[in-house]
């Protein structure tokens, strides 16, 4: 079951107040390490483990296949103090901006449709495990966070298939194969 991303103020708040982003995750100040985004200069504090595989994936996807990303054009987990709503997932470092001063919150038209349908496609490939920001109620097109629960087996499935693709050659996101 997908996390719902437009949650009310007062589920998001609530949340807040219990030590759980609005993705359900436990705001912490542990268990976070710099991951570094394969083919960028770039890299991001995010929650170890399954969280980090798949959005540092989503990442690269983004700069090789939308724009290309930056050494400072990356953004995760930061301290909760200040945040509401969609973005208290950065506080459970379980949220990625990708070149959010490109890409501002509440911003429209900033990525070309090619671009869109791009991401579009990143999205679709989580297969449900992480939600985009152009789908808010205020777009936030830098915005991607994982939609499910912890413990939810989707996450452990789509980082185990993004870890097999990793380790063998010609196999994941961006391969052509003939007779596809």
């Amino acid at each position: 079951m997908s996390v719902p991303l437009l949650a009310p103020a007062a589920i998001a708040a609530a949340g807040e107040a219990a030590g759980t982003s609005a993705n359900g995750w436990p705001v912490t100040a542990a268990g976070f390490t710099t991951q570094f985004v394969p083919g960028t200069p770039a890299s991001v504090a995010l929650r170890d483990g399954d969280v980090s595989v798949v959005l540092v994936h989503v990442a690269r996807r983004f700069h090789y296949e939308v724009e290309e990303v930056a050494r400072h054009e990356l953004a995760g987990h930061r301290p909760a103090a200040g945040l509401t709503g969609h973005a208290t997932n950065y506080a459970s470092g379980t949220a990625l901006e990708v070149r959010p001063d490109a890409y501002p919150l509440g911003a429209t038209g900033v990525l070309f449709p090619h671009q869109e349908a791009v991401v579009r496609d990143i999205v679709k490939e989580c297969g449900g495990v992480v939600a985009w920001g152009g789908r808010l109620r205020r777009p936030h097109m830098a915005h991607f966070q994982i939609d499910v629960r912890p413990g939810d087996p989707r996450l452990r499935r789509l980082a185990n298939r993004i870890k097999g693709w990793d380790e063998a050659p010609g196999k994941g996101a961006g391969v052509f194969a003939l007779g596809a």
